[in-house]
């Protein structure tokens, strides 16, 4: 096929929100010289997983409102007043009374962010860029042309040749045990295989928001909510699920924090470091981005001036002593007290508009961290992982208000149970169907507990590097494991002990391969022989978390789209 010289040919693989904001940073880049073309495996652009039946039920929400939302074309506020009335009539939504700072229906949210993909298009049109969209359609492969840079894409159907391509296909949870055996589910998603009558125990291993879309679905077709006069809501099972519980197993034995109000609602600060700040500080670290530094600059200080006081009581704790002290209240109290004692703070919170500062700085460094991340040392990732994330995944969760009403309810109904697992947790499916749930209990005593059902919920795992889905490009050499550098031989041996993979290379450097694939700071894939390919972008998170380890939805969404596209901008 002849390459069109006139207009440069993007494609975009998945329709979702990370194409969405991809597509929307095109068409406003000023540069109308463009071709672009969507693939999207479903009906509908825009809702992705999270915001479509495949994700959501009706009674699933955000944790984010209007206001936290990243500008788009108009508001959900905006969008409200012309939405179609039996949508709004579906979701009990009335246009006069609409509050931008409270959380919506997922599937409504997708609702809207297809009529921004809608809104895009004819902007786009208006601007003399060509869209063509192909809906219902898998991308079975990507083929890279070295020759004359350029990458063909492959559907059932046909195969096609570009300048560019983005992957943008989002949220995957591959299928390892679901459907060969019975009562395990790989992942709660889609909610609808959760509509079922389960009268025994089921085991819900993790504690995040998928946990609880997973509960809120399973408590549903169990039973009811019911809303008392004075507003309380009550949990009943149904008559014929008298045995019906739902027991979950986390690591640390905590729930998630609460949502509260964001005084900056985006995720950026003005004091934190610059690219250039970061670039001097590698210069003098041996390349390396300390988590130290990081933490210092992006975190503590900014409670010098914003909380003083706050501020005095951190300034000289090493990462691992503030996490222990912000852990210290979590681990000493009951997970459901603890958030009845949070879901009063935050209400609060949202009702004075204050933030709870200390947690949205917490939000605000993982989201700073995320983009260099990929130049912490093998042994500051480590520590990460280890030590920051968890604390930081539970703080930065924002169960919404409603969800943690639900929880409550079911604690109290006693159909609702937590039990602490540790790390070292392992859950063996049986033959004949169901699990074995194994751990240590409190007293170190081991525990092996049977369960007809299980529903694994901790989240969008980190995809391999052999679970990459363009296996031409596999072939190819074309993308390549992502790996961090270790500053200590000794400390790669013991990683080595522990089970971590450890590569080596010529020089005597020790490598940790961390999980998916390697990029460069402008999302390029990056090839086998360490050099990045100009043509072909990746923002699909499950296949990238070893070098981004933060997922911050729509933020992230917004903020990779940027380098993305400048890239895209300065190799025309």
């Amino acid at each position: 096929m002849q390459k069109n010289t006139y207009k440069k040919k993007i494609a975009i693989i998945g329709g979702g929100p990370s194409g969405l904001f991809l597509y929307k940073r095109l068409v406003e880049s000023g540069s109308t010289d463009l071709e672009i073309t969507i693939y999207e495996r479903k009906s509908m652009l825009g809702a992705g997983m999270p915001y479509s039946s495949e994700g959501s039920n009706e009674e699933h929400v955000t944790n984010v409102s209007d206001n936290e939302i990243p500008q788009i074309v108009n508001s959900i506020e905006e969008w409200i007043q012309t939405a179609p009335a039996d949508l709004l009539e579906r979701f009990n939504i009335n246009p006069d009374n609409f509050n931008e700072y409270k959380v919506l229906p997922r599937i409504l949210f997708g609702y809207y962010l297809s009529s921004q993909f809608e809104l895009l298009q004819e902007i786009a049109a208006l601007k003399g860029i060509s869209t063509t969209i192909y809906y219902n359609t898998n991308v079975n492969d990507i083929i890279y042309n070295k020759d004359d840079e350029s990458v063909t894409i492959e559907t059932p159907d046909y195969k096609t040749e570009f300048d560019f391509a983005v992957i943008c296909t989002g949220h995957n949870w591959p299928k390892r045990y679901e459907g060969k055996v019975k009562g395990y589910f790989d992942a709660p998603y889609p909610p609808s295989k959760l509509a079922i009558k389960l009268n025994h125990p089921i085991a819900v291993r993790g504690s995040s928001l998928t946990a609880i879309d997973a509960i809120r679905t399973l408590a549903r077709n169990n039973g009811k909510f019911i809303k008392k006069e004075d507003g309380i809501i009550i949990y009943e099972k149904a008559e014929d699920c008298p045995d019906f519980k739902l027991i979950i197993h986390s690591r640390n034995g905590m729930l998630p924090a609460v949502r509260f109000h964001l005084e900056d609602s985006h995720l950026s600060n003005d004091s934190l470091l610059t690219n250039e700040e970061i670039e001097e500080h590698r210069k003098n670290n041996d390349g390396f981005l300390s988590l130290d530094f990081v933490f210092k600059n992006n975190f503590k200080e900014v409670f010098r001036e914003k909380d003083p006081e706050f501020y005095e009581r951190i300034k000289n704790l090493s990462i691992e002593e503030f996490v222990e002290e912000m852990m210290e209240l979590r681990e000493r109290l009951d997970p459901f007290q603890l958030l009845k004692a949070e879901y009063a703070q935050a209400e609060k919170s949202i009702k004075r508009q204050e933030s709870i500062y200390w947690k949205e700085m917490l939000a605000v460094l993982s989201f700073a961290m995320n983009h260099p991340a990929k130049y912490l040392s093998a042994e500051d990732m480590q520590r990460l992982q280890k030590v920051l994330m968890p604390l930081i995944s539970i703080v930065i969760a924002f169960v919404p208000q409603k969800s943690c009403e639900e929880l409550l309810a079911l604690y109290h109904a006693d159909v609702l149970d937590m039990v602490s697992v540790g790390n070292n947790s392992t859950v063996e499916p049986q033959n004949g169907g169901g699990i074995l749930y194994k751990y240590e209990n409190e007293n170190g005593d081991l525990q092996s507990v049977y369960f007809n059902t299980f529903v694994d919920c901790i989240g969008q795992p980190h995809l391999s590097f052999d679970d990459f889905p363009f296996k031409t490009l596999l072939s190819q050499k074309a993308v390549s494991p992502a790996r961090l550098k270790f500053k200590s031989n000794d400390m790669a041996e013991q990683a080595e002990k522990n089970g971590h993979v450890v590569e080596r290379d010529n020089d005597g450097n020790s490598f940790l391969q961390v999980s998916g694939i390697a990029i460069n700071d402008n999302y390029q894939i990056i090839d086998q022989y360490g050099a990045y390919n100009p043509n072909i972008y990746i923002m699909a998170v499950p296949y990238i978390g070893g070098f981004n380890p933060d997922y911050s939805g729509l933020d992230f969404c917004e903020a990779a789209s940027l380098f993305i596209t400048q890239s895209i901008l300065s190799e025309l």
